[in-house]
């Protein structure tokens, strides 16, 4: 049997989901749009100057494509972050980059997880979303195990056009995302 990319399968998704959902054609059937991956720095970056950079390259290692870096919103002193301080990175993933970085999350970095069962079903949000919290980005392979020294964690969310929850989750499923099975 041949395995099917998640490309392949969203592409085939209209035929599993017409009758449930009483979709009338193909562009009914809920796509992706693009994957969303955001780490925060904090404020560790005013005691090491690189934390920003070491972490950007290994993003961009692990993704393919390099992060912008974005400054808070607002200055909050109990913090000591001033507005426009770096404290995060965002990459947007699109098209093939996306479906590439989704295969590899699926099928290498989440049975690689610690203790794994599957995700949460509660992830999706009510617009058809899903967003997933990584502990450790040492789930990737491209992450070499001598050079790490300063783990993170990175959220991941997975943006469709699934119009609600249920439909959302009914999609994700037949994608390949690994959930927790409900009792």
């Amino acid at each position: 049997m041949k395995h099917l990319t998640v490309k392949e399968k969203e592409e085939g998704i209209f035929d599993k989901m017409k009758d449930t959902f009483h979709y009338k054609n193909n562009m009914a059937a809920p796509k992706m749009v693009k994957m969303v991956l955001n780490v925060g720095t904090g404020t560790a970056v005013k005691k090491d100057k690189n934390k920003n950079d070491a972490i950007g390259e290994r993003l961009a290692k692990i993704t393919g494509q390099k992060g912008a870096l974005r400054g808070a919103k607002q200055s909050i002193a109990s913090f000591k972050v001033r507005q426009g301080d770096p404290i995060g990175i965002i990459i947007t993933l699109r098209g093939k980059r996306m479906y590439a970085f989704l295969e590899k999350l699926i099928n290498i970095a989440l049975p690689r997880t610690k203790d794994f069962r599957g995700i949460n079903p509660g992830a999706v949000d009510n617009v058809g979303n899903l967003t997933l919290g990584i502990k450790e980005h040492t789930i990737f392979p491209e992450t070499a195990d001598e050079d790490i020294k300063d783990v993170f964690g990175l959220a991941i969310t997975l943006v469709s056009t699934a119009k609600n929850k249920k439909e959302g989750k009914t999609f994700f499923e037949l994608l390949g995302i690994p959930f927790k099975k409900e009792l």
